[in-house]
């Protein structure tokens, strides 16, 4: 999981932990794809705006290493103009997107149909 909130990075890894799985993290996509070099990964969850390196370039990177990864992605409410953006990260293969604050169980949901898929 690459997120560059803190505090929301280690309320998702508790989520996650508790839901079963496996939570490797990073604060931004510089370290999310030391992180994803170093470790065994089947899925990546990455914030879209986060300074050091964007997720938009992590997600490009993440599909040149390993085209089959599985991408979810999430940002922040706010302007149109940043959901529209969260939205258009599909074209570069993201499988699915979630704006923050989300419904835990819908998220957990959403991991559960691509890791199965």
């Amino acid at each position: 999981m690459i997120e560059d909130d803190d505090d929301f990075r280690k309320m998702l890894k508790v989520m996650l932990r508790q839901a079963g799985y496996e939570v490797f993290e990073a604060s931004n996509g510089k370290e999310g794809m030391i992180v994803y070099d170093s470790q065994e990964i089947d899925l990546v969850i990455t914030d879209i705006f986060m300074p050091e390196k964007e997720g938009v370039q992590t997600v490009m990177e993440l599909r040149d290493k390993n085209p089959a990864v599985k991408i979810i992605a999430i940002s922040g409410g706010g302007s149109r103009d940043k959901l529209e953006y969260l939205e258009s990260v599909k074209d570069i293969g993201v499988q699915k997107t979630f704006t923050k604050p989300f419904v835990s169980r819908d998220f957990l949901a959403g991991i559960r149909d691509l890791l199965e898929s």
